[in-house]
């Protein structure tokens, strides 16, 4: 899923993202950015990431990595 960061928080990691496909808002997951190449997000970047059971973004990575077909892991 793509989307764009609507707000983050560096101190707490807590966000939303708004989601492409409804414009809905996605709450990020406490652990979004373990493993990922960002240390932060800012307001208005676009990022790529998956859903939890619960409906949380996890797994927030950037596009590029996506469009390369890179995993978290090659980064």
């Amino acid at each position: 899923m793509q989307g764009v960061v609507k707000l983050y928080d560096p101190i707490t990691g807590e966000g939303v993202l708004m989601s492409d496909k409804d414009r809905g808002e996605v709450v990020l997951a406490t652990d979004a950015l373990v493993g990922s190449i960002f240390r932060a997000l800012r307001q208005g970047q676009r990022v790529v990431f998956d859903l939890d059971r619960k409906g949380r973004a996890t797994k927030v990575r950037s596009g590029a990595e996506a469009d390369m077909g890179m995993t978290t892991a090659e980064v």
